[in-house]
């Protein structure tokens, strides 16, 4: 699944070729996403310009003059900018053509990204409002953490995917920023200290911001808007490792699951 780095990297690929581009025309191939495409949405776009691209948490940001796309990618989904006349893939299910000549095309293969439109504030729309802060905001700190972990007896790598408390980590950056914070992922999250917090916070940031530099991770179906795929994944310490040696103290990498999820840790460095 497409992570926050995976996002804006994609967000970042994508801007320069929509910025100042006027919509052209969409064309719907397969309005079945998560939500259904309002078949309205076509005439709506036609003749808007963009105005920049946003992201805010794993919700990319379309704004033109008269409203705004909120594009999720879902599970499997991907936005490549490439030529108008280049032929459809399987699962290519949205074009929105420019006045450039490129068009933007989201593939999705489960069909659980969506793409929806409004005309009012798009940080007030119901999927994005009541959105935790996410680590690169200024209002995540270890401050901010140490707080939100106070009498809470779940496991610390479980309360950092808990999007009501903070949004946009992730399943593989939680196991990485915790080896990185020395951090057993079974710890109760209260169990914290305050020191502890703030290492966490800070090795959250630092990981995102590295991914994000590498162009995501790439594990099965992420491609950027260039249809090429992240290369932070040759960076990772734990994910992914079951059995191979620790890149810090060569213990072996244990791998274990958290409510229902995979999480990878070393034995030794994390405590």
């Amino acid at each position: 699944m497409p992570e926050l780095p995976e996002v804006e990297t994609t967000r970042r690929g994508i801007e320069p070729h929509l910025k100042g581009r006027t919509v052209h025309a969409l064309h719907v191939h397969d309005a079945r996403l998560r939500w259904p495409v309002d078949p309205k949405l076509p005439r709506l776009l036609r003749g808007q310009r963009i105005d920049r691209v946003e992201r805010r948490a794993k919700y990319l940001l379309i704004r033109l003059t008269r409203g705004t796309l909120i594009m999720h990618l879902g599970m499997s989904g991907s936005l490549r900018v490439l030529a108008q006349d280049i032929a459809r893939k399987t699962h290519d299910h949205l074009d929105l053509w420019l006045d450039s000549g490129q068009a933007l095309r989201f593939n999705d293969p489960r069909r659980f990204g969506s793409c929806l439109y409004t005309t009012d504030d798009p940080h007030a729309h119901k999927l994005l409002a009541g959105l935790a802060p996410e680590p690169l905001q200024d209002e995540f700190d270890g401050e901010y953490l140490h707080r939100v972990t106070r009498r809470r007896r779940v496991a610390i790598k479980t309360l950092l995917l808990n999007g009501r408390l903070i949004t946009g980590v992730g399943n593989i950056y939680a196991s990485e920023a915790l080896f990185h914070a020395r951090i057993a992922p079974r710890r109760a999250a209260r169990s914290l200290k305050p020191d502890e917090s703030k290492r966490l916070a800070a090795a959250i940031r630092r990981v995102l911001a590295a991914s994000i530099r590498a162009g995501g991770t790439t594990l099965r179906d992420y491609v950027n808007a260039a249809g090429l795929p992240g290369e932070f994944g040759v960076k990772l310490y734990v994910y992914e490792r079951d059995g191979k040696p620790c890149r810090r103290c060569r213990t072996p990498i244990r791998h274990i699951t958290q409510g229902q999820r995979s999480t990878y840790f070393c034995p030794e460095c994390q405590r």
